[in-house]
């Protein structure tokens, strides 16, 4: 089980840091067609159990809800999250599922603990930062930008139920409450 996480952490890792790659040098022959796609085409929607090609960075850009499901698979998730100025994520914790975050606008405080009284750790983050938050800790990520905090999180193994979709964080207390 441990093997099958670090080797899906490295992957993760590999393919973000193509994709920083690949933006760094946009004139390079890495990615001949990165500038010509079109930011119109994002359709934000769960693409479900089906194989899917999508530009994260658009996708999480272009998303205005709190918390929307992208991929819901049988045993990983991708949600986007846009997270207003001074807002947060709000104190969790999932017991059985390791999550792994990507800032792509915007700046945060992150804080993680083993009790939700004790947060001792704590980091800022802000674009192109990964946050790796193991099952079991305590965590809240709160915007500490002038602007949308944008964010996708990969939950394994999945955390929402396909196609959820919370356009506030009230929203998203709610249906917590109901999960």
């Amino acid at each position: 089980m441990k093997t099958k996480l670090l080797l899906f952490v490295t992957i993760v890792l590999i393919l973000g840091m193509s994709v920083t790659s690949c933006k760094r040098n946009s004139q390079s022959s890495c990615c001949p067609d990165h500038d010509t796609a079109v930011k119109a085409d994002v359709v934000l929607k769960d693409y479900g159990a089906e194989p899917a090609v999508l530009n994260i960075d658009d996708y999480t850009t272009s998303n205005n809800n709190f918390r929307m499901a992208l991929w819901t698979g049988t045993k990983l998730q991708v949600t986007v999250m846009s997270i207003k100025v001074g807002g947060e994520v709000g104190l969790e914790q999932h017991n059985d599922t390791d999550q792994f975050l990507r800032i792509e606008e915007g700046q945060a405080k992150v804080m993680m603990g083993n009790t939700k009284d004790a947060l001792t750790f704590t980091k800022i983050a802000e674009k192109d930062f990964a946050i790796f938050v193991p099952a079991g800790k305590w965590h809240n990520i709160i915007n500490t930008g002038d602007k949308p905090l944008k964010l996708y999180s990969i939950y394994s193994p999945v955390e929402h139920p396909h196609g959820t979709v919370h356009k506030t964080f009230e929203e998203a207390e709610e249906a917590e409450h109901h999960h």
